[in-house]
């Protein structure tokens, strides 16, 4: 009888001890890869600095543009003094738009030449004082009189935009940014393009501001891993 007693309590300490070494093995892992992800992203934070001059404006904008286009872009917007200038000359078929580095946030937006006589009497007509609204419908009533130029249909326009201030200088991303793109189509509809007029779902193509001079295909790309 003792030697069956014996028997189950050294069984039971057995199974303690393994059920101790697999939770003190399970809890190691877990603490090594808490330590590895938080070593990675403090290592990443520690990278990361303001956009504050004309260089870094410029370097910042151009994560708009496509890869393969970025060293021809031309790059306007306002620089650090608060002069709108041009930052970068050009010879592609993309202008770039700085972040305003007087606003919160960071957004910058590169888009096809033949969208800048409507992209440049927006930037007009808001320099006058105009309301968006008032933008809107100026520029409805010249474009439907032929006399605002709004490009080619479907000429693109590259969104980056995000909430931070800070970017890697090494590899100019902008902490969190991510894509937006619009793909301009004057006067077009939803029965003509055969897209709905609300997103159905994220990074699903959709038409805004349909049947107007402003008449827009957004694709929202689902957001990136944040560095």
């Amino acid at each position: 009888m003792k030697h069956i007693i014996a028997v189950f309590i050294f069984t039971g300490v057995l199974i303690s001890c393994n059920t101790s070494d697999k939770n003190k093995n399970t809890t190691e892992v877990t603490t090594t890869q808490k330590t590895v992800t938080d070593s990675t992203s403090n290592a990443t934070n520690n990278k990361l600095v303001a956009i504050d001059t004309d260089e870094a404006l410029i370097a910042t904008a151009l994560m708009a543009a496509p890869k393969a286009s970025r060293d021809s872009c031309k790059v306007i917007g306002y620089n650090m003094a608060g002069e709108f200038v041009t930052l970068k000359e050009g010879n592609n078929e993309f202008i770039v738009l700085a972040d305003d580095p007087k606003k919160s946030g960071f957004s910058a937006a590169c888009y096809h030449k033949d969208l800048e006589p409507f992209m440049a009497r927006g930037r007009e007509l808001k320099a006058e004082g105009k309301s968006a609204g008032e933008i809107f419908d100026i520029r409805e009533k010249e474009a439907k009189a032929g006399t605002l130029d709004m490009g080619k249909q479907g000429s693109a326009l590259h969104i980056y935009f995000g909430e931070s201030e800070r970017y890697n200088p090494e590899t100019s991303k902008v902490e969190g940014a991510q894509y937006r793109y619009v793909v301009y189509m004057p006067f077009a509809t939803a029965q003509s393009t055969g897209l709905p007029e609300k997103p159905i779902s994220s990074n699903h193509p959709w038409i805004m501001n349909p049947g107007t001079h402003r008449a827009h295909i957004m694709i929202s790309p689902i957001a990136e891993d944040k560095e």
